[in-house]
């Protein structure tokens, strides 16, 4: 769940792989894409929505990526899959089947992923690098 900037909106990911955006506080869902792409969103943490559509590979089924999380300077997205693959890519990511820019693999299915505000692209990159898994 994600609020926009002005907390005017939030949206959800739904279990039939739907994301929806609602208006706050009246709670009326907002089906006008031209106003759903004009809104800033203060946190990312979808897997849905054409702003993340190239971190779905090409064999990718829905349920394969679990989480995504954007950093808080924006430019930066990570998600975790059902395969142990944590991936780094730039955000916004809408075309179809984007390299990642680093991939760090754990030994079981990522579920939730979160990057802190003190973290550049830089910082992941060392992290993910010192981890070597």
């Amino acid at each position: 769940m994600d609020f926009s900037a002005d907390s005017s909106y939030l949206q959800v990911s739904t279990g039939s792989y739907k994301r929806q955006v609602y208006e706050v506080p009246s709670g009326k869902q907002l089906v006008d894409q031209a106003v759903i792409d004009r809104i800033t969103w203060a946190t990312w943490t979808s897997v849905l929505g054409d702003e993340v559509i190239g971190i779905w590979s090409r064999h990718a089924e829905k349920a394969d990526v679990n989480c995504a999380c954007v950093s808080h300077s924006g430019i930066n997205l990570v998600t975790g899959d059902d395969f142990g693959m944590v991936k780094l890519f730039d955000f916004p990511c809408p075309e179809k089947f984007v390299r990642t820019s680093f991939c760090m693999v754990t030994s079981t299915s990522t579920v939730d992923i979160r990057i802190l505000s003190c973290f550049s692209r830089r910082h992941m990159m060392e992290i993910f690098s010192s981890l070597n898994l």
